[in-house]
């Protein structure tokens, strides 16, 4: 059984007894920013600051970094005039589009000067080469503009997403401290130290990546030739933890984290447990997949289970891609779906995308509109929160040199409101904020060719049934089943996609037969159920997912009414709020680190269970070395486990034991892992071969007691 069969059952089984019509209920998923801790209800909007819209000309040229401006827009590699302002201007465009999150470029301080390549001036506009976390860039407005941004779109019930990028500063040369600022790291104005001369030890030194499947290189070399922060020395770890806890305290919502490949587990995990010490928050990160047979796919996957963070879903944006861009077939899509909800824990927190600032855009891929309409729909109405990058509306694409970087970042064209592609979106991001099918619900596929996909969404007694026809003719949909009850449902999206309403007879077992009708070439159709409150509750969401006791949980689902129970591992919660569709608690003392459920329960009944992931207290992160370690041939790796959950609790299972470790200096292996702060452990190291075999090291269990701040270290023998 795949994860999340745990609750996947409890959800198809009750769906099974919908029989009948009922009236729709008047309860709104929660989207708006009131509920930080999820972004499941959301249309997320990625906006590339620079180039979204110039509302305030003044901040062009700033004084502190002059000439890296182009009035011209020549100069694809420099600023071009877009601020937090110009977002602000535009934050009625966003909510008439139905966004309800904004995730804008990193907006912190980037270098001053210019990196230059081949004699051509690159800037720091995309957000990405910082010099000071604890400023904004200067170039994109003042802090009294950013607090406006943030004031202006919470009154539109809009959240706003940081995007935070801790792997690293800006280009540097070690060999050359004169080229651009030298990876130079400020705080709060302070020098703190650059790349060459690095006395303190707060960057990495071993060069550049050439192997980006090299776990080692992946997380302890530069990216390019960004300089690579050591977030394992005590005064870095404590100045991005404090930075970070500023701009929360500023009123940020959420966090997309940059480069998560590039940094260790272990220590994102102390870093997502310290955001959400500050704040319930939804935080999401950037796991590049090359390809959907990615060695490091598994990685990715065990990091978004594990961490606290999402994932990006490349998986599904490559096979979107290669279905409604390259004209693969429908089963690619299907397959997808089933692949990732299998791998990962919490498949609806995936943030999906058909394309963003790191590719070219999909009309550079296939400049044809509607099958970008037909490629949106799908993300529409499929789990995970869907994000549109800036301009996708407005058809924006620039095909110089394959549509790539910098070209897939042009300045924002226009603010049409009327454009087919603007319509679609606003009118499904509607559908969204209201069904929980959409918000939480299972996925089956309901009829499927080559061509055609028609799919459900499904919580329990409320259902949405999308039909996509990508192909150049006319299809005869008969032998259509689905959840919906027996009744005439119109087209959510109005016939703007060319389909109409369709006629669903009685059937059983939640099989109700559709009168058979003809989807016209091209047409996408999506109608929708939603029941009427139910009198017992049901979970459809909790968040964050990583939690431990004291901080706070959302839970959100139906026919919680007016007051209730929340219990987490059966240990009633403190309520901090009970709405019929939202509660907040606070996770009790007592709870026990480990995968641990979370129902509700009223007069009406007990819920399904959610499960969370709770560790046993703040989470502080630890280097273990392992000297001199058994010997390993080709795929044999060390592990490490232990006598806690956050050390597999002596788990010899390759998916649940820590590692594999690295080996830079073999036989010498290490790895990094957060561990509850001022916690004695027991550990010990293992080999795991090729084909299974385990191996522990020999001798007593060993002990480590985890420093109650900063970071730790252990460095122990192999025992032979």
């Amino acid at each position: 059984m795949s994860r999340r069969s745990w609750r996947l059952a409890a959800l198809l089984t009750a769906s099974l007894a919908v029989t009948t019509v009922g009236p729709a209920g008047v309860a709104r998923a929660d989207a708006p920013v009131t509920n930080r801790a999820s972004l499941k209800s959301d249309l997320c909007y990625q906006i590339a600051t620079d180039r979204f819209f110039d509302g305030n000309t003044g901040n062009n040229n700033p004084a502190k970094s002059p000439g890296l401006y182009d009035a011209g827009k020549s100069n694809w590699k420099l600023y071009w005039g877009g601020d937090f302002a110009g977002i602000q201007q535009k934050l009625d465009y966003l909510q008439g589009l139905g966004v309800t999150s904004i995730w804008i470029s990193p907006h912190v301080d980037n270098i001053d000067v210019a990196a230059t390549y081949g004699g051509v001036p690159n800037a720091g506009y995309h957000g990405y080469w910082t010099r000071d976390f604890k400023k904004t860039e200067e170039h994109f407005g003042t802090l009294a503009e950013f607090d406006a941004l943030i004031a202006a779109a919470h009154s539109r019930g809009i959240k706003v997403i940081m995007d935070w990028a801790p792997n690293h500063t800006s280009p540097a040369d070690e060999s050359n401290s004169g080229f651009a600022e030298n990876g130079r790291l400020y705080d709060n104005g302070t020098l703190m130290g650059g790349l060459t001369g690095d006395t303190n030890g707060y960057f990495h030194h071993n060069g550049g990546i050439t192997d980006y499947n090299d776990r080692y290189q992946s997380q302890y070399k530069n990216l390019a030739d960004l300089a690579d922060l050591n977030q394992q020395h005590p005064t870095i770890d404590s100045y991005l933890k404090t930075s970070a806890d500023y701009w929360m305290n500023r009123g940020v919502d959420g966090v997309r984290v940059d480069a998560v490949k590039h940094m260790t587990s272990g220590w994102q995990r102390s870093m997502t447990d310290r955001f959400l010490t500050n704040k319930d928050s939804f935080l999401f990160g950037e796991w590049y997949l090359g390809s959907k047979t990615d060695p490091l796919y598994d990685d990715n996957v065990r990091f978004a289970n594990e961490s606290g963070i999402s994932v990006l879903d490349f998986y599904l944006n490559i096979s979107m891609r290669e279905t409604f861009g390259s004209n693969v077939s429908m089963h690619n899509l299907d397959a997808a779906i089933s692949k990732t909800a299998t791998d990962y824990r919490y498949p609806e927190n995936l943030v999906t995308f058909v394309d963003n600032h790191d590719m070219s855009r999909f009309l550079t891929l296939n400049n044809n509109q509607n099958r970008l309409h037909q490629a949106l729909a799908f993300m529409m109405t499929v789990r995970g929160t869907p994000c549109v990058y800036y301009g996708t509306e407005q058809y924006l694409h620039n095909n110089t040199a394959g549509g790539g970087d910098p070209y897939n970042r042009p300045m924002m064209p226009g603010f049409n409101t009327g454009t087919t592609a603007y319509q679609m979106i606003n009118k499904l991001s509607t559908l969204r904020q209201n069904q929980p099918a959409l918000s939480w619900g299972t996925h089956q596929s309901r009829w499927i060719n080559n061509d055609v996909y028609v799919y459900e969404r499904r919580y329990f007694n409320d259902v949405v049934l999308t039909a996509i026809n990508k192909g150049g003719g006319a299809v005869s949909l008969t032998g259509l089943n689905t959840a919906l009850p027996a009744g005439t449902y119109t087209d959510q999206l109005t016939g703007l996609m060319g389909a109409g309403g369709i006629t669903v007879g009685s059937g059983t077992g939640g099989n109700n037969p559709v009168t058979p009708f003809s989807l016209g070439a091209g047409q996408v159709g999506v109608w929708s159920y939603k029941a009427a409150e139910p009198t017992a509750p049901t979970v459809g969401s909790v968040g964050p997912t990583l939690t431990r006791p004291g901080h706070k949980i959302t839970v959100e689902g139906r026919g919680f009414g007016a007051s209730g129970t929340v219990k987490v591992n059966g240990v009633n919660a403190t309520t901090v709020s009970w709405s019929p569709n939202r509660v907040v608690a606070t996770v009790p003392a007592g709870v026990t680190a480990g995968l641990r459920p979370v129902t509700v329960t009223t007069s009406g009944g007990t819920s399904n269970a959610y499960q969370v992931q709770v560790v046993g207290g703040a989470q502080i992160p630890v280097k273990f070395t392992v000297n001199n370690a058994s010997p390993t041939g080709w795929g044999d790796n060390i592990y490490l486990s232990g006598s806690i959950h956050e050390l597999g609790n002596w788990s010899s299972s390759k998916s649940v034991a820590i590692g594999p470790m690295l080996a830079p200096n073999y036989p010498n292996w290490n790895t990094v892992v957060s561990l509850p702060a001022c916690s004695t452990v027991q550990f010990k190291f293992l080999k795991i071969t090729s084909g299974g075999a385990v191996t522990w090291e020999n001798g007593a269990n060993k002990s480590y007691t985890v420093p109650c701040s900063g970071t730790g270290s252990s460095t122990t023998n192999w025992q032979y």
